[in-house]
């Protein structure tokens, strides 16, 4: 990997939600993506007999954040049919990759979640005031791990 001195904008992504139970995989063309997250968990001990007063952070568990992607609404129900049958116990696990890209398109690094599954959907603000904006949806995910890999 190339390291430079400008970062790189946050403005060309790609996402595949991986496929499932022999569903196609949905790449999307989202507007949004936010809480790529990790958080490891401590819990604080001392040994009665230590000689410095103080608490040991030991690390335990850790848990990714969710994540939210954001698109305008055009008419395609995979996300919202996937989001349903986990609502009726039909279980689908992903790998989500979201990869983001440079100012060539050429994939920079990318992001893996680790069996993703849709969490919460939530539709459009709609408004008949004609104020012009673009209808858009969101699909909240829970994912078990998350990878982060340079290209």
């Amino acid at each position: 990997m190339v390291i430079r001195n400008n970062p790189y904008g946050a403005f060309n992504f790609m996402v595949k939600l991986g496929d499932a139970g022999g569903e196609e995989l949905i790449v999307g063309g989202f507007s949004d993506v936010t809480g790529l997250g990790n958080e490891i968990k401590y819990s604080e001990y001392r040994n009665g007999n230590d000689a410095d007063n103080h608490v040991r952070k030991v690390p335990n568990v850790n848990s990714v954040d969710d994540v939210t992607l954001k698109r305008g609404v055009i008419g395609d129900l995979r996300l919202f049919s996937w989001l349903q049958a986990t609502s009726r116990g039909e279980i689908q696990h992903r790998t989500v990759t979201i990869t983001l890209l440079d100012e060539r398109r050429t994939a920079v690094c990318s992001w893996i979640l680790r069996d993703a599954q849709p969490k919460k959907w939530v539709g459009p603000s709609l408004t008949g005031k004609g104020g012009g904006e673009v209808a858009m949806e969101e699909l909240h995910l829970v994912a078990e791990s998350i990878d982060y890999q340079s290209t």
